[in-house]
């Protein structure tokens, strides 16, 4: 009969390396009560990993093996380093061969030319994951200071679950963040295995309610085509035309742009929101370069 010593060692170890985490290290809100357990508990590892606690919890057990994808998320929600990670991996019996990894996305060059010549309308690139990649300046006036965000946090559906200014900016929050819901839903139905977007979903899952509800739905959407309602604190109500073009060079990359209609008044308010966001000096992506 095979020894479980390994798998035993393997839960004994996964139990010490979550107990050094706390919540916030996460990006998990603090609930402010007592825990009775040191760092984080079972069920916050798995709903961060997108998985069952049952199934976590078996695997800490040892009653289980998980596969070498399953162990590459778990080694990421718990921070492990490489030699962590490769002795998570050797107890698994799993061969430590990494997860396929997309490489860093950079914006295309002809996006950038497209940012940089659009002074009088608001536009961003998105790339997978809905990662904000490059924005122009009235982007920036009209959503938020991207500049001001971490880089590994700039990602349009983080954004609207977890800064509350989106919820007033939005005339319509809800449908907004359905639409964003089931685009990442899109994603994960390309890419299954990225461990960014799984490490995404488990962060808003554990987060919002909402977002988990609909994440249950299992409604999808792609990036096409639309009208936005804002409510801007700056020029107040804006109602806009959004459309979505896709970088035949890179089809994971798309500049969204807002437009409006020439004598309208969103089309007068986007010209007053253009000489608000000079006299702020806020900064396009190509800035940042």
């Amino acid at each position: 009969m095979t020894s479980n010593v390994p798998l035993n060692e393997l839960g004994e170890f996964l139990k010490k390396r979550r107990s050094e985490l706390s919540p916030r290290t996460v990006g998990l809100p603090e609930t402010g009560g007592p825990r009775r357990v040191d760092g984080l508990r079972r069920e916050e590892v798995a709903q961060l990993a997108s998985i069952s606690t049952d199934y976590y919890t078996r695997l800490e057990q040892g009653r289980m093996q998980a596969s070498a994808p399953v162990l590459d998320i778990i080694a990421r929600v718990l921070h492990l380093d490489d030699d962590e990670r490769g002795y998570l991996f050797q107890l698994a019996g799993k061969t430590t061969t990494r997860t396929r990894r997309h490489g860093r996305q950079k914006v295309q060059p002809q996006l950038q030319r497209v940012l940089d010549d659009l002074t009088a309308t608001p536009a961003i690139v998105q790339g997978r994951r809905g990662d904000i990649l490059a924005w122009n300046a009235l982007a920036a006036a009209l959503v938020t200071d991207f500049s001001r965000i971490a880089e590994k946090h700039r990602n349009y559906p983080r954004l609207i679950f977890t800064d509350p200014a989106m919820r007033s900016l939005y005339a319509d929050w809800e449908g907004s963040a359905r639409i964003a819901v089931a685009q990442v839903r899109m994603e994960a139905a390309k890419y299954p295995e990225d461990p960014r977007l799984i490490e995404l979903v488990g962060e808003l899952s554990t987060r919002d309610k909402q977002f988990a509800q609909w994440w249950g739905d299992h409604r999808v959407a792609a990036r096409t085509v639309g009208t936005k309602t804002l409510n801007h604190p700056v020029v107040g109500e804006l109602v806009l035309d959004w459309d979505t073009l896709t970088a035949n060079t890179d089809p994971d990359q798309h500049l969204t742009v807002w437009t409006a209609a020439p004598g309208s008044p969103t089309h007068e308010r986007l010209r007053i929101l253009a000489s608000w966001a000079t006299e702020q000096n806020l900064s396009p992506s190509a800035s940042l370069r």
